[in-house]
């Protein structure tokens, strides 16, 4: 501490062969905005659960993709949580062994396509691959890069599931649910600020040692939608037990 007060220098002295987070802090970001959006939503009809979600390239990001130092988000993730009373309705049973359902891909998915209720639960997304997992308790998307070099700039991409709930799987009170987006775009500074170099005593170019990239981590609230049914009235929803 008391270099770093006369210098402004960080020594340490790493871990062998291990991966290492030197420093953490908080910042509030007051950069562009972010590369691309997310909007989710979860639809109610009846017995039938359906999540749609859209993700959308910004302007500025359309703008600066078509510049020759263009900069990607790559290691693209959402995560969708899932209450414990569906879980069992995201497992398929294959040759008495539980899987976890995948995605199927639907590049003709468009935003706001309307489309009937299929009685079998289907994930499907447009980019990327899509599947349940236990780890996060959620559906999770996964998409190596944005924008993807296989469609347009300003072609949206989806990602949805339906899911058929039991007499013993109900929607929770007190569900909330947000989306959790993180992905990593390089060259960037988010916080702005930037390690200059990095190196051992004895090197003389400590600089070439130095990668950027800026890791994001968002929430986007999950907007519940109800389509009332004959005689259903979504507000006495939890008034109904379990026989």
């Amino acid at each position: 501490a008391q270099e770093f007060e006369q210098s402004r220098i960080i020594k340490f002295t790493p871990l062998d062969a291990c991966r290492l987070e030197l420093m953490r802090f908080r910042t509030r970001y007051s950069g562009q905005d972010l590369p691309f959006s997310v909007k989710a939503a979860v639809v109610v009809q009846g017995a039938y659960i359906e999540l749609q979600a859209f993700i959308n390239m910004s302007p500025t990001a359309q703008i600066l993709t078509r510049s020759p130092s263009a900069k990607y988000c790559e290691n693209v993730m959402i995560r969708f949580p899932v209450p414990t009373q569906w879980i069992k309705a995201l497992w398929t049973m294959n040759l008495q062994r539980q899987k976890s359902l995948k995605a199927k891909m639907n590049r003709r998915a468009c935003l706001g396509a309307l489309h009937e209720v299929e009685s079998d639960p289907v994930i499907q997304v447009s980019v990327g691959t899509a599947k349940y997992e236990s780890a996060y308790r959620a559906v999770v998307w996964k998409i190596d890069r944005l924008p993807d070099k296989n469609s347009s700039l300003d072609h949206p991409h989806s990602l949805s599931y339906k899911l058929e709930l039991g007499s013993d799987q109900e929607i929770p009170s007190d569900w909330y649910p947000f989306a959790t987006v993180q992905f990593v775009v390089h060259d960037t500074c988010a916080s702005g600020t930037e390690v200059k170099s990095l190196g051992i005593e004895s090197d003389l170019q400590p600089q070439k040692h130095v990668v950027q990239k800026a890791f994001y981590n968002c929430q986007v609230e999950i907007e519940k939608k109800w389509i009332r049914l004959d005689g259903e009235d979504p507000d006495k929803a939890g008034n109904c037990l379990t026989q």
